[in-house]
Order: C-alpha cells, then structure tokens, then sequence
C-alpha cells in the first residue's frame, strides 16, 4: 500500500485525533478509532473490525496471531462480514466458504463524529467483475463501525434488481476470553439448534451454553440479545442485535485448531465465536428496491 493512498484516506476521512488511516502488517488500509470510551481498528479489507478495547478494559475481540493480512485472504478473528452465503455456498463447492465480501477491498465512505461523540465509519460495497460468478446479482451494501459507550457494526443491504433475491449472513464476531472451558453463554435457553459436529441434527438447549470441545452450533428463531460470562478475566460480554433471527456459537477445539493455518494450535482456549446472523431457515429473502439491516451491539461489564 503507497503512502499516497494512506494520505489521500486521512485527507478525505480523517479526524484529528480521533480517526487515523494506518497500513496493517500486509500494508492494506486500517481505519482506528480513538475516543473517551476506547479504541478500535477496521481494516478495508473485508471491512474487517480487527479489534475492539474499551477505555481501561482488555481487548474484547479476538484476532489470531496467525491472522494473514492478503488480498484475497480472509482474516481470521476480528468481526468478518459473511455475506451472502454463511458456510459452503449452496450449489457450489468450489466457492469460498462465507461468501466473497470478506476478502474484497472496500470504499471508505465516510467518517463522522456523533453528538454523543461517538465516532462513526462507513464502508461501502456494490457489485463488480470479483462478485458476478458466485453472485449474479446486483448489491449494494453499507457496513458502519460505532465507537461508542458500545461497540455496535451494522451491514445494510440493498436490493436494486428488478426481482427478489435470496441471502444468508453473519457478522461472525470473535470474543476474547480467558479460558473457554469455563466461560458460560446465557440467552439461548430452550433455543433448538442445529449442531454441525453432529450431522446437523436438531436438538433444544438445556440451561446456559458450556463449550466442551469442539462447538459448532447454528440456533436458530432467536432474537435474544447473549451474554458471555467469563470468571477468568472477570466480565460479561453482551452481544444484543437487531434485524437478526439466528445465533451462531463457535470454538473450533484442539483437532479443528491443528488443521488450519492461520490459527494457532494453541489459541482455541482465548477465543469463543457468537455471531450474530440469519441462516439456514433464517436466510433473507429481501424484494426488488428494498432494504435490510442487521446489527450487533457489544459491550461490558
């Protein structure tokens, strides 16, 4: 990345103080955020939140230290923006897991400071010649990152075809914790979930959520905002969302942990995925013209 490109970005968007454009250690365009209520990082790529640290607290969001900063590549930990298919595409096998937005370069569109003095960035996103093979349609979408008493991403998405179109999503959230074994997730009680490490089959949640090896669960029908309650580095994470009818919990486990390269062997026990999202049954079905919105609000105590 030129350092032309860095300045004409804190030319246009940046904020004294407060909103700077920096190179991550692939050298693509980081946009980080800084006010009285903590510090965040959002790269273009992807429109990847990288990290979020409340003022005085610990980092909230995860990011491996095997993470890759390539174009191209997904970024692993951070919040990625899953769309328009989570998991393996639905007809093809040969197209990348998560959909494509994740690994394309994004628009800054604008940046702003709020009356709260929460600061504000907005990525942009529309359809080209990387997106038609896996997604014949036409889009356009809006993600906008809030710094403020909360962290809270929002991806907007708009329809204009002239006919309806059909999606799955996630704003795929990863969580710092101290040791995942003992962490609880409350807010899914009596929740039925589809569990992936067993065929997907179907069964209801009893009590609050204990991660137990490898977890890979998709519940479903839920708007209830979760709670990651973690005794080891004594907080409780919320996770609140709107526009979203499904809760993904995630922990990859020692085997999964191995067999993937860009995750560290031994970093499964700091991190916990609840992800916010609409899949499987849940998937989007948005009319000619219209818009969608899902949001996810994060915060501590």
């Amino acid at each position: 990345m030129s350092t032309s490109v860095l300045a004409k970005l804190n030319q246009n968007f940046g904020i004294d103080d407060q909103v700077t454009f920096v190179g991550d250690p692939g050298g693509l365009p980081v946009a980080v955020l800084e006010n009285e209520h903590g510090r965040a990082r959002v790269a273009r790529h992807g429109a990847h939140v990288l990290d979020y640290q409340p003022r005085g607290a610990k980092p909230v969001i995860w990011l491996s230290r095997q993470a890759r900063f390539e174009p191209g590549k997904a970024i692993r930990g951070g919040i990625p923006v899953i769309w328009p298919w989570f998991g393996a595409h639905p007809s093809d096998p040969t197209m990348p897991a998560h959909g494509f937005v994740r690994t394309l370069p994004w628009s800054v569109d604008a940046t702003a400071v709020l009356d709260d003095g929460a600061l504000q960035v907005r990525f942009t996103l529309s359809d080209g010649e990387a997106s038609r093979r896996p997604w014949p349609h036409a889009f356009k979408l809006a993600y906008t990152v809030t710094l403020g008493t909360r962290l809270t991403v929002e991806l907007a998405v708009r329809n204009p075809n002239p006919e309806r179109v059909h999606f799955t999503e996630a704003l795929h959230s990863y969580f710092h914790v101290g040791d995942v074994a003992q962490v609880t997730v409350s807010g899914l009680e009596e929740t039925e979930y589809l569990d992936k490490t067993q065929d997907f089959d179907r069964f209801r949640q009893q009590g609050p959520v204990r991660i137990q090896g490898e977890t890979d669960r998709v519940y479903l029908n839920t708007e209830a905002e979760c709670v990651i309650d973690d005794p080891v580095l004594g907080w409780r994470i919320h996770i609140a969302k709107r526009g979203s009818r499904t809760t993904v919990v995630w922990n990859p486990g020692p085997e999964v942990a191995r067999s993937m390269a860009d995750f560290g062997d031994d970093e499964y026990p700091d991190m916990l995925c609840v992800e916010t999202a609409n899949t499987f049954e849940n998937g989007v079905t948005l009319e000619a013209g219209a818009e969608h919105r899902i949001t996810a609000e994060i915060w501590v105590e």
